[in-house]
């Protein structure tokens, strides 16, 4: 056997050693470190806050940030559709932390480039979690046959998709889009 021969089995066993498997499927994912670590930026950033913004502001930005990994790592133990419901919780999470990082630059509180990288971050997030749900979604739709995408009134998916069904008419169409 020769040098070459060997070589991609002690890569393999290196990137395994370095790599522990975790016993939480939610610290495989890439969004819930991601989310640690802007939790460690929010409460970096509101230390410097004065003692008084400290307790208001700070207080609840610094739980809106943790909120974001707290989503994540519950709903990861539950199943696919709970999961999707408390990532959307993670998504509201996220704006929470919106609000809160434009309430601290409108009170000077935060720089313009502390916002713009609290922003970033944020942004960031949104996405990655707005990709986990869709490919949960379709994980789910795939595995699924008797998937449905289309609302009736006895709370339950059918696979009629020509359904005039729209909750946000009264009327029942879903042409009221084009009567705006």
């Amino acid at each position: 056997m020769s040098y070459q021969d060997e070589r991609p089995e002690r890569q393999e066993r290196q990137e395994s050693e370095e790599r522990p498997v975790t016993f939480f499927r939610f610290e495989d994912l890439r969004i819930y470190h991601k989310s640690l670590d802007y939790v460690n930026w929010v409460q970096e950033k509101t230390m410097l806050f004065p003692e008084e913004d400290r307790t208001k502001l700070a207080l609840r930005f610094n739980e809106a940030a943790r909120s974001i990994s707290l989503y994540i790592s519950e709903g990861s133990a539950r199943n696919k559709s709970q999961f999707v419901h408390y990532l959307k919780m993670a998504k509201s999470s996220i704006r929470q932390c919106v609000v809160y990082t434009t309430l601290a630059v409108r009170q000077n509180l935060l720089t313009d480039t502390a916002e713009e990288e609290s922003r970033g971050v944020l942004m960031e997030m949104t996405k990655m979690i707005g990709a986990l749900i869709s490919s949960l979604q379709r994980s789910n739709n795939y595995n699924n046959p008797n998937y449905n995408n289309s609302y009736d009134h006895n709370n339950r998916y059918n696979n009629n998709r020509e359904s005039n069904y729209d909750p946000y008419n009264s009327m029942g169409n879903t042409d009221y889009m084009d009567r705006m």
